[in-house]
């Protein structure tokens, strides 16, 4: 008996290490730079953004809705510089280089990703919030990585910046 509990205590231990090893995820931009990211109880932890309140979007190229949330986006990162960190992750098949070229005439100013680049995290998002694959949406992320807020669909450039303002008090 006693050899079957330590077994099972084993297993146990065992299967959270394993879990808690696939709630780490690592996506390069499309400049390059790695984000290192951990799945929480409470939300997500970017180790590049600590201490900033965090925008996740999952956009697509040939969504308006995606397209026209552009100039929030760069309105907002521009005003709020280093205390708001952006990271859009591009879920409608473009390669680096056209996600690239997609960046640049839109004039993006904050940090995106293609879906391949993401790896497992855009799965991970699917599970963990239940997302169907409506975009855009949006995750926002408090100061300590907790999700405050999960949005299918477009959010008007005065919501996002109360939103800012509440969590960088």
């Amino acid at each position: 008996m006693k050899r079957f509990l330590t077994l099972s205590l084993l297993l146990a231990s065992m299967l959270t290490y394993t879990q808690a090893a696939e709630d780490k995820f690592t996506m390069t931009s499309i400049d390059g730079k790695q984000i290192h990211l951990v799945g929480t109880e409470k939300g997500i932890v970017f180790d590049e953004y600590k201490g900033k309140v965090v925008f996740l979007e999952f956009f697509g190229h040939n969504c308006p809705p995606c397209i026209a949330s552009i100039s929030h986006y760069n309105s907002l990162q521009k005003k709020f510089g280093d205390r708001l960190a952006i990271v859009a992750v591009e879920v409608q098949g473009l390669d680096k280089g056209e996600l690239q070229s997609f960046v640049k005439e839109k004039g993006v100013n904050y940090v995106t990703i293609t879906q391949e680049d993401a790896g497992n995290f855009v799965n991970y998002i699917q599970t963990r919030a239940q997302w169907e694959g409506s975009i855009p949406f949006l995750v926002i992320l408090d100061t300590q990585g907790e999700v405050q807020l999960v949005q299918a669909g477009m959010l008007p450039e005065e919501a996002l910046e109360k939103a800012i303002n509440q969590l960088i008090k």
